[in-house]
């Protein structure tokens, strides 16, 4: 082995990584344009199986990556960022689609098939974070790219704080609203937590792209 192959076998490698988390955020993005079609369903319980089936299709495409990245970590010497950030940005994603594809199936084995408004907005709030979770994370590799990928972090800080207080005000509403049958709100109880968990997920992976700002500026 040359010399010239030696050294590009040290250096980091970048573009295996930008392209597994390319695809990875690609596919979270699938997952939750996929979550707002079912959340919009009303009264359709077959429309929201078939959606479910395409959430758990992006589901194993998630865990795919994720082995992928896993693998890639395991077999190279040196990586572009710590380790353990590029090990908790692909968990983190990971994490992400599994609440979102949870939820899918829970409106589909509870038999919700009521498009309820908050169910709506949460979707709405999910693809926003997904959109600003996938141009902050191809814009984190070049560090001339410091503002415009902060202006993503801080946009979705504000979009789970708008997720935190719709999840307050639906949860308040089927606690409080008369008429609803107790296990019909214990279901929906289950649904809005795995939305609010996912919206906290997106906030914890934003979070790591942060810290990576933080350690290479």
């Amino acid at each position: 082995m040359d010399l010239a192959s030696v050294v590009k076998w040290f250096m980091p490698k970048e573009e295996k990584f930008r392209g597994l988390l390319a695809l990875d955020t690609q596919n979270l993005l699938r997952a939750t344009r996929s979550f707002s079609e079912v959340a919009g369903l009303d009264g359709s319980l077959e429309g929201r199986r078939a959606g479910a089936a395409e959430l758990k299709a992006a589901e194993h495409e998630g865990d795919r990556i994720t082995r992928q990245i896993f693998e890639a970590l395991n077999s190279s010497f040196i990586t572009p960022f710590d380790r353990e950030d590029l090990r908790s940005l692909a968990m983190d994603l990971d994490d992400i689609v599994d609440y979102i594809e949870d939820t899918g199936q829970y409106l589909v084995l509870f038999e919700l098939a009521e498009s309820q408004p908050a169910l709506r907005d949460f979707a709405a709030i999910l693809v926003g974070l997904a959109e600003q979770i996938d141009t902050a994370t191809g814009l984190v590799w070049n560090m001339a790219n410091q503002k415009p990928t902060q202006d993503c972090i801080v946009r979705v800080s504000e979009l789970e704080n708008q997720a935190d207080a719709l999840y307050n005000r639906v949860t308040a509403e089927l606690f409080t609203q008369n008429g609803r049958e107790p296990t019909d709100i214990l279901k929906w109880k289950v649904v809005y937590d795995g939305l609010e968990a996912a919206c906290d997920q997106c906030k914890k992976y934003s979070n790591v792209l942060g810290n990576v700002l933080i350690k290479y500026a």
